[in-house]
């Protein structure tokens, strides 16, 4: 069965209370935790309400679903790409890696969907969708990078783009049972990507 709607604008404040809830639960304890009964348990509501918010469990899935993609931007401020696209880049991959609590809970809960996405088709869209935007900007930006001269001709956007981001996924997961202190991360990071943008 698919997931009705992805959107977090259409939510109501109490939906989003509960899809919040829900998304702590996942944390915890994966989808195999999640029910109307532990999630009116954690918002601290009763069983009815979380009912009446969301008449199926597929209801309250993709409604976590949207509030997660939309908690778990991680795009560096300032303008993307700047002052160096290397520099931007390592920045950007240190944000959205699991080295803090927030950022942990956030990396189970979007394994969690990942997994549940083999038999949602609309979850497994979302996220396709949200990593073709990422590679789209990423691709955008190497394109810039070598109109400026601060990257040779050669490097390939495409596959730059889909090399950064399936490097960032892989090492999310492994430091979820690997942990490593940023600072070794950043360095070695700040190496693949400067032999990435190389164009060797």
């Amino acid at each position: 069965m698919t997931s009705p709607s992805l959107g977090s604008n259409a939510l109501t404040p109490r939906q989003r209370q509960l899809a919040d809830a829900a998304l702590v639960i996942i944390a915890r304890e994966g989808l195999a935790g999640l029910s109307f009964r532990t999630v009116a348990a954690e918002a601290e509501c009763s069983l009815g309400a979380v009912q009446k918010a969301f008449p199926r469990k597929e209801t309250m899935l993709a409604a976590a679903f949207a509030r997660l993609r939309e908690q778990s931007v991680s795009i560096p401020s300032g303008e993307p790409g700047r002052p160096t696209l290397r520099a931007w880049l390592v920045s950007l991959m240190i944000s959205i890696l699991p080295l803090d609590a927030d950022r942990r809970a956030a990396q189970r809960q979007a394994e969690a969907f990942a997994l549940y996405s083999a038999s949602d088709p609309a979850i497994a869209g979302a996220i396709t969708q949200s990593d073709d935007q990422l590679r789209n900007l990423l691709a955008s930006l190497v394109m810039r990078a070598r109109s400026e001269g601060e990257i040779p001709a050669t490097v390939d956007p495409q596959r730059t783009a889909w090399a950064v981001l399936a490097l960032t996924q892989g090492l999310a997961a492994q430091l979820s049972y690997e942990p490593r202190p940023e600072r070794e991360l950043r360095e070695r990071l700040e190496g693949i990507i400067a032999s990435l943008l190389s164009g060797a």
